[in-house]
């Protein structure tokens, strides 16, 4: 028999006959009508985990994973307000259902069975995913809840603070509001959780407002895997800067008054606190899952004997609030219920093609106030002498520094975050000042940790902030690429775009950096972004275009609600000279702050119709050196910089290219898995112009004198041109 079935049967016989398990006494602060919603939300939260399972086995449901045991989270709900934002564990179910009754006019019953029948009407997410969510409730969805979530969280909390010093434009927190975030035991064991804890403490050592909540649920077992006894409280009783407190989660009197006084602590105090709530397991992990291959019959046993709303009907008679068979009623007519609004959400219409699914990866656009950009003095006070040297040539790493410093004049809600990006002004210099010129709140000095430095970001953006974070190295982004993948970039696909998360990524990368720190350093793969939908990518390869581009890399987050990642080459911040010393060519004068490139516009230069060079970042660079030498052989080039590596701007360079007679694709990343493979792929299969391609080795890079023998340079473009004309060397 399922064990579904035999809870459900032991609960119907239990209180049946009076036989409920012993505890204690229920503690006051619940009034009873308070307590008689709660176990209702948690009869509804049961309800819809057997409905579930119904539903898998008729074909016309699709996700088992259930909140069975877990039932106590219903009495944190109501510990916390609506408007307190919450990111919740997949188990949270009644948390989500006693949240709903804090709010007039929710259907949380039928809400979250057009979830489970991927139905398109399904409020949060369009029937792409069932999950908790809700944009009434303040709850973002979460898909796969294994700590991803907690960054972000961390990152809410923050903002929490920030919003009451400097209110955003599209601020959506309260000023008295706390960020809450649960997971389960064993996800507390993850490396992104235990960086989200650190980060918390970390933080809030250092008196910085951070009003946060985790709730750990402990029910004593991932998946198959048991959390050693007592290992939760013995990990997170004494840590610095965390207020540890601890509930029964089968005892809804005691879990309210325990969680109230973790959220008044987090609320007043604005510090963060963890709340671990002793929980059951039932059923198993999901509906495929069978406990009792991996756990004695016994121990399972021992669990449903546990069973948190039995525990709930003993505490109500014992209060007086509701008799054993009035709360039997409303269990049995919960579930009949629950039955009758399932048998109609099926009917309803599913998603049946790929526009419909991909409809909402993009974001909408939303409504922003339009200014007039800083005025001239405020400008002329900021910049200072700088003013008189925008007049003339500058380096990349310069330009890029002067943009961000307009930008953050102009929108006060832009905040940069990072390694060293304050005091010290970025590795390489291009944050110099500006910590000076906006204040440490709006120039964060981060610790060393790139989750929490995207966490930090996705946090602001769901409070109205326009995060700019900076991952020191190319490479470095590999630790925490998931905070892009999995968070950021899908928050509006698993919410039908009524969430999103935009930022502005920006990543000092790519190679050429000679002799300096070996491929962690020199990292030429951007594989792990190109194929995330919904991203933007922008890689700038002189100064004049990185700061037209970032500008309009911040409107596409700002007015479009878009995660971008822009690509800085780090070879080409201090470049100065293309042919010969002290020529100076590849330095370029601060375009006017009302200048930028659109998203999908190219860069051309020259008119030849030999071949078309098609490069970016440092190959624009080599190009740019190696069309000296070809013109003087007599051939007419075109060196189109793509600037926009996604989404690929094909039609744009379709366009340029249609009077070419060949192409070549310079390629500064590796061979295997390089945007020269879609490109190649746009010629062969889009025109009949011969293409050919100069890349990466399929190597990592060297430290030393060696460190661009594996990438493309000015010598080995120039070979391939001639071959692919027809000229001898």
């Amino acid at each position: 028999m399922p064990r579904a079935l035999i809870v459900h049967e032991n609960f119907l016989r239990r209180v049946g006959a009076g036989d409920l398990p012993a505890g204690g006494a229920p503690a006051p602060g619940l009034t009873h009508p308070e307590a008689v919603s709660l176990y209702r939300s948690q009869c509804l939260s049961r309800a819809l985990d057997r409905t579930s399972r119904a539903m898998q086995k008729a074909g016309q449901g699709f996700y088992t994973i259930g909140s069975s045991g877990h039932e106590g989270m219903a009495a944190v709900a109501h510990a916390l307000r609506p408007t307190d934002i919450a990111f919740l564990h997949y188990r949270d179910a009644a948390f989500q259902i006693a949240r709903a009754a804090q709010v007039p006019g929710q259907t949380i019953a039928w809400d979250m069975l057009l979830s489970f029948a991927a139905s398109c009407e399904d409020p949060i997410s369009g029937g792409r995913h069932k999950v908790l969510g809700s944009r009434a409730l303040n709850i973002p969805p979460q898909t796969s809840t294994i700590a991803s979530h907690l960054p972000k969280a961390v990152g809410a909390a923050y903002s929490l603070g920030l919003a009451r010093r400097r209110p955003p434009e599209h601020r959506a927190l309260p000023a008295d509001a706390v960020a809450v975030c649960s997971f389960g035991d064993a996800s507390a064991n993850h490396s992104t959780a235990q960086g989200a804890f650190n980060t918390a403490q970390w933080t809030s050592y250092q008196g910085t407002p951070l009003p946060l909540l985790f709730v750990c649920e402990d029910n004593g077992i991932g998946i198959s895997t048991k959390t050693p006894k007592d290992w939760i409280a013995a990990s997170f009783a004494n840590r610095p800067g965390l207020k540890y407190f601890h509930a029964d989660g089968l005892d809804i009197y005691d879990t309210f008054v325990v969680a109230c006084e973790a959220a008044d602590y987090v609320r007043n105090r604005r510090k963060p606190a963890f709340l671990h709530l002793r929980t059951v397991r039932l059923y198993g992990h999901a509906g495929a899952d069978m406990p009792t291959t991996y756990m004695s019959k016994g121990e399972v046993e021992a669990e449903e004997a546990n069973d948190p709303l039995l525990h709930t009907v003993r505490l109500l008679q014992e209060a007086g609030a509701l008799a054993p068979t009035e709360a039997l009623a409303i269990y049995e007519e919960t579930c009949a219920r629950t039955e009758r609004i399932a048998a109609h959400a099926v009917t309803r219409p599913k998603l049946r093609d790929a526009a419909g699914v991909m409809a909402s990866i993009v974001p909408p656009r939303r409504e922003c106030q339009q200014g007039n950009g800083p005025s001239a003095e405020a400008r002329a006070e900021m910049f200072g002498s700088d003013m008189r040297a925008m007049d003339e040539p500058q380096p990349m790493s310069r330009l890029i520094n002067w943009a961000l410093a307009d930008l953050m004049l102009e929108r006060g809600e832009l905040v940069l975050a990072g390694e060293d990006v304050g005091r010290k002004g970025g590795v390489y210099g291009v944050t110099q000042k500006l910590q000076t010129r906006f204040g440490p709140d709006r120039v964060i000095d981060t610790l060393l940790d790139e989750q929490a430095i995207l966490g930090l970001a996705i946090g602001l953006a769901h409070n109205g902030f326009l995060p700019v974070p900076e991952i020191q190295f190319l490479a470095y982004l590999h630790n925490a690429e998931d905070q892009i993948r999995g968070e950021a970039a899908t928050l509006s696909f698993f919410s039908n775009g009524r969430y999103a998360n935009p930022m502005v990524v920006r990543v000092a990368g790519l190679g050429y950096q000679k002799g300096f720190g070996g491929h962690f350093h020199n990292d030429n793969s951007l594989a792990v972004l190109r194929d995330i939908p919904g991203l933007v990518i922008a890689c700038p390869s002189t100064g004049t275009d990185a700061a037209r581009m970032l500008r309009e890399c911040v409107r596409l987050a700002r007015e479009e609600q878009r995660v971008v990642v822009f690509i800085e080459p780090i070879a080409l911040y201090p470049m100065r000279d293309l042919h010969d010393d002290k020529d100076g060519l590849w330095m370029t004068r601060y375009p006017p702050p009302d200048e930028r490139i659109g998203l999908g516009e190219i860069g051309i230069h020259g008119s030849g119709t030999d071949l078309a060079i098609v490069t970016y970042g440092n190959g624009h660079y080599l190009s740019r050196q190696a069309e000296k030498v070809l013109r003087e052989r007599g051939i007419g080039l075109r060196i189109i910089d793509l600037r926009w590596l996604a989404p690929l701007p094909e039609e744009a360079l379709l366009a340029a290219t249609a009077e070419c007679r060949r192409v070549l694709i310079v390629d500064e990343c590796r061979r295997t898995g390089s945007q020269s493979e879609a490109l190649m792929a746009l010629f062969a299969e889009r025109t009949g112009i011969p293409a050919a391609r100069v890349t990466a080795e399929d190597s990592f890079i060297a430290t030393g004198p060696a460190y661009a023998a594996t990438l493309p340079s000015a010598a080995a473009i120039i070979g391939k041109v001639l071959e692919l004309v027809g000229v001898k060397a």
